[in-house]
């Protein structure tokens, strides 16, 4: 397993821009997909976003393409999740996961999980 710290979540305007960061913590392997969620209350959580850590490969949710970008940083072991032109719908608690399994991107299976930042979009 590995430990996931996410951070950068905060209060925004709509139409504004917010920078999550998830730092991994112990081994990550190249066959790792990390991935973005989240949850707003009363409500499911939603996949958003996932990454494969070996090639940068990418998949997204339809309803977030082109706002949100998920990306990594090998040397420092953190993944991001780039938002833009923010909407008060995406006011939530968002979370990072991680999966060892050489699977599709499109898996929303992941075994690891962070505890939560809580992204608040004010109008």
């Amino acid at each position: 397993q590995v430990q996931l710290g996410e951070s950068g979540g905060g209060l925004v305007q709509a139409g504004g821009s917010l920078r999550l960061s998830c730092v991994v913590s112990g081994r990550t392997f190249s066959s790792y997909r990390m991935g973005w969620f989240r949850q707003a209350p009363g409500k499911e959580r939603e996949f958003l976003a996932a990454i494969r850590w070996s090639d940068g490969s990418t998949y997204y949710k339809d309803s977030v393409k082109g706002r949100f970008t998920i990306s990594r940083d090998s040397a420092k072991n953190t993944v991001y999740l780039q938002m833009n032109s923010l909407k008060p719908e995406d006011t939530a608690v968002y979370y990072c996961a991680a999966d060892p399994s050489r699977i599709s991107l499109a898996s929303r299976l992941f075994r690891d999980w962070g505890q939560g930042t809580q992204v608040t979009v004010s109008s």
